[in-house]
């Protein structure tokens, strides 16, 4: 008899398996915090709940919470466990790395009492601030900096000034560098005080000081840098060289972003 046909009760033998494996849909939805287990019974029936793409409306369907994929109003719930997602507020002056061999100060020393196996996602340099995620998800992580994603950040610019007004519309247009042209999204100055001008910029490129190569080409090297978001992520008032967990919205947001 062929394996994969149906059994006499006409369920297929997959299906029994799954009936008898993995945990209760609406258990695995309460561990990731989405509510009580009485609640996620009515989001399972009003059909906001997917698993791998199906709206699932009977109660009682057993995932593997390792494995599913489970969306809640269309957003990606995280349900793999020991999995972490901090952002950081990288003060200036601290590298963008878990350990250093000349013993300079790095992130992991911000990030003692969230255990061991974190990496960041991307680099600022050392003497940039702001806004560095940090997680243990390494598929997340990869499609977050890889440049096909196009996962958009915000930054900060602290320049010297007097600038010419059309110097957001020169970000805009591209400007040639050694290693090819860059872009902005989106270029705007937010404040003007004395010789200093404070300058927001969006881009999706992540190559290394492109932010600053790029001001300097066009005459106003960076005195400050602050990264104030990474995709839907952004820094708000966390106080510099401290940390924070992601909300479980933000996580959702950033498997969106990464297409996952």
């Amino acid at each position: 008899m062929n394996s994969t046909a149906s059994d006499s009760s006409g369920a297929a033998p997959g299906r029994d398996r799954q009936a008898s494996e993995g945990i209760r849909l609406q258990k695995v939805l309460a561990s990731a915090g989405i509510g009580s287990r009485r609640h996620n019974e009515e989001l399972i029936d009003a059909g906001r709940v997917s698993v791998d793409g199906e709206v699932v409306r009977e109660q009682g369907r057993r995932v593997d919470p390792e494995r599913a994929v489970i969306e809640v109003d269309g957003e990606r719930i995280v349900t793999r466990a020991g999995l972490t997602y901090l952002a950081l507020n990288k003060p200036r002056g601290i590298l963008s790395a878990m350990s250093d061999d000349r013993g300079r100060p790095t992130i992991a020393d911000l990030l003692t009492e969230f255990g061991s196996g974190l990496f960041h996602v991307g680099r600022l340099d050392g003497e940039s601030e702001g806004l560095l995620l940090v997680m243990n998800d390494g598929e997340l992580a990869h499609r977050l900096t890889h440049p096909s994603f196009g996962v958009a950040k915000t930054y900060y610019v602290e320049i010297s000034g007097p600038v010419r007004k059309d110097l957001p519309r020169r970000l805009r247009a591209g400007i040639k560098l050694e290693d090819g042209p860059v872009s902005v999204d989106s270029a705007r100055i937010i404040d003007m005080a004395a010789s200093r001008v404070m300058m927001e910029l969006v881009l999706h490129e992540g190559r290394k000081h492109v932010v600053r190569r790029m001001m300097e080409s066009v005459g106003h090297p960076v005195h400050r840098l602050v990264r104030v978001s990474f995709g839907p992520v952004t820094l708000g008032t966390l106080r510099a060289g401290r940390a924070r967990h992601l909300t479980r919205h933000e996580i959702g947001a950033l498997h969106k972003a990464a297409g996952l």
